[in-house]
């Protein structure tokens, strides 16, 4: 239980953190020229991610983690600060355009074209996993899927036009 709560307590600083981190990029690029797009199906992106979160607080806070399964969300936390030490100051949870500035092609960008979607992706099913939540994951997963796709849609029209 305590590890647990641990885990839950961590990605939330981790999370809350990461938001934080975010506004800031995110007004420093509009400072710069930048401008956002498909603002509004950020609200929904945000619900999703702290249903997720609140759920698992819910749910997992006292359950036992599977150590293996934790390992593997422990990795993603890797790539996750791979992806946003590679975009530093363009690091965001919106899709920001600055005018001019070109693609990210370092770090995991070499590898493929939207490493944090896909972390995101699989850390939604994994951290589930830990706790012994295979259907909670599966939902979760399936949900970001679907609100993935409507962003990429969005992303790549506003990465085409530039």
């Amino acid at each position: 239980m305590i590890l647990s709560l641990l885990v839950l307590g961590l990605v939330t600083l981790q999370r809350l953190g990461e938001l934080l981190l975010a506004r800031r990029n995110t007004r420093r690029l509009l400072a710069r020229g930048a401008y956002e797009v498909g603002a509004s199906h950020y609200p929904l992106i945000v619900a999703l991610h702290a249903l997720w979160l609140a759920g698992l607080w819910l749910l997992a806070w006292d359950r036992a983690i599977n150590l293996i399964w934790l390992a593997v969300f422990i990795g993603l936390q890797a790539l996750r600060v791979w992806v946003i030490a590679t975009l530093g100051g363009r690091w965001t949870t919106r899709i920001i355009i600055l005018p001019g500035a070109p693609l990210v092609r370092g770090g995991p960008y070499r590898l493929i074209s939207h490493p944090n979607y896909v972390v995101v992706a699989v850390e939604m099913a994994v951290l589930p996993l830990a706790f012994g939540l295979p259907l909670y994951g599966l939902i979760f997963f399936l949900l970001n899927a679907a609100v993935l796709t409507l962003r990429l849609s969005v992303e790549a029209k506003a990465l085409a036009a530039r």
